[in-house]
């Protein structure tokens, strides 16, 4: 197969999927990983994809918002980090929120395995962190979900998500991102998204963001809350020295999760 037959097979996967692996790519082209890295850097180099751990993704613009399956594909070892670490914060008895997102996801999932922390209030707009809870089948587990429209991201947004949100007061809201930055603060593409977010932060007494060291510097088309207004920012060690400085100088607290190598070479 000629480079100009894998390049298009590639864009095609990943316009059918939002991500695609190398792995897999190198199974269904029949080529070795090393012909897949190469594919996907001249490919990258001509800007119709973005390179990320493991494989590619849709190349990211202010307003482009990527599909739920699309992010779960991401940084994979750094959220399961992050999600640990921000269990930390977790207490049972509380009443607590998560926002939508691939990150908050899994930190639902880590609550949902850890019976000690119950009996626990969760409110979300996540319809995937929403079924993750749910699933447990735990009655001290107790999941409100917002309701709302859904996005491509799983997010329930809107007027009717905002109002339910208007109601309630939470002890922590953890929230991801699409973008984190010192002047931009927290981003996201979706318009209605931003506004739902700002409820949340609004409705809690305290405020942890969970975004990965991809996000630093991201920026999305609306931005719901000032880094100045984070009280923890979780993120990974792959987040480099100057920029876990800077982050420090901004927020209350600053926590860097460390990479387990192991699950690294799995992703």
């Amino acid at each position: 197969m000629l480079a100009t037959q894998r390049h298009d097979r590639i864009l095609t996967a990943l316009r059918l999927h939002g991500a695609v692996r190398i792995a897999e790519l190198a199974e269904s082209l029949d080529v070795s990983d090393m012909t897949v890295r190469r594919d996907i850097t001249e490919l990258a180099e001509r800007g119709v994809l973005r390179k990320v751990h493991g494989g590619a993704v849709l190349p990211r613009t202010a307003a482009h918002e990527p599909g739920f399956a699309a992010k779960s594909a991401e940084s994979v070892p750094e959220k399961v980090a992050i999600a640990r670490a921000a269990l930390a914060y977790v207490e049972a008895g509380a009443a607590i929120a998560l926002s939508a997102g691939t990150t908050t996801t899994a930190l639902a999932s880590v609550i949902a395995e850890d019976p000690a922390l119950r009996p626990l209030t969760v409110v979300t707009n996540s319809v995937s962190a929403a079924e993750v809870l749910h699933a447990t089948g735990d009655p001290r587990l107790e999941t409100i979900l917002t309701g709302g429209v859904r996005t491509p991201s799983d997010a329930l947004v809107g007027p009717v998500a905002d109002r339910a949100l208007a109601s309630l007061r939470v002890d922590v809201a953890f929230l991801g991102a699409h973008g984190v930055g010192l002047a931009a603060g927290l981003t996201t593409p979706n318009l209605d998204e931003g506004a739902t977010n700002a409820m949340l932060v609004a409705a809690a007494s305290r405020t942890v963001v969970l975004a990965d060291h991809t996000k630093w510097q991201e920026t999305g088309l609306t931005r719901f809350a000032a880094l100045e207004d984070v009280d923890v920012l979780v993120t990974d060690d792959g987040l480099p020295p100057d920029d876990q400085a800077a982050a420090r100088d901004v927020v209350d607290e600053l926590v860097v999760a460390t990479v387990d190598p192991v699950a690294e070479a799995r992703a």
